[in-house]
């Protein structure tokens, strides 16, 4: 475990300070939960023009309740593992580049467990539609991913971990709007 832990510092210091001054505000937005409100806007836009108000009501629900696991369950794991951040670990001071706020634990990354959930679970829905959408949805995913180790507030295990789990949660919440979308047109042809 020890090795595992010394691997993941090596790992950070070296992606960590692939950074400079002169990039970090580009980070610093990439790495902003409302610098990506305008991606989101978008996505609403094609759900509503390509599948109407009651199947865009429903996936937007089910969108809420994914960030609510994906926030909920990498709370739970840092506030039980308590792991402390880069930014926050005493032997690493001096040897990072730490460019945000640092926050108190950090395994597994929020946001790379949100923007992967979202990322698979937009991209399959949307795969049929626009021919190059799910790469770009993981490249997006990925930016976020990193600019966590970019600003210092996360190990690449901690990215890893988030960007799995996110994957999972996303396929999952992808069959569960799919099942959603059947009950609606089954309730709809119904009656």
């Amino acid at each position: 475990m020890e090795t595992l832990v010394e691997l993941d510092q090596s790992l950070f210091l070296y992606l960590n300070k692939l950074g400079s001054d002169s990039f970090d505000t580009l980070w610093l937005v990439i790495t902003n939960k409302f610098a990506s409100i305008p991606l989101y806007v978008l996505f609403i836009y094609l759900l509503f023009k390509n599948f109407g108000v009651k199947q865009t009501v429903i996936t937007l629900l089910v969108v809420a309740l994914m960030i609510t696991i994906t926030d909920q369950l990498s709370y739970a794991v840092k506030h039980s593992v308590m792991r402390l951040r880069p930014c926050g670990e005493p032997s690493l001071e001096g040897l990072g580049r730490f460019v945000a706020e640092c926050g108190s634990y950090g395994y597994f990354s929020g946001h790379a467990t949100s923007s992967f959930a979202l990322a698979m679970f937009l991209g399959l829905i949307f795969r049929e539609h626009y021919k190059y959408i799910f790469a770009a949805l993981i490249v997006w995913a990925l930016f976020v991913s990193y600019s966590r180790i970019y600003v210092g507030v996360h190990y690449p295990g901690d990215v890893l971990t988030g960007m799995l789990v996110g994957s999972v949660v996303g396929v999952g919440c992808y069959y569960l709007n799919k099942f959603a979308w059947q009950k609606f047109k089954s309730v709809k042809t119904d009656n």
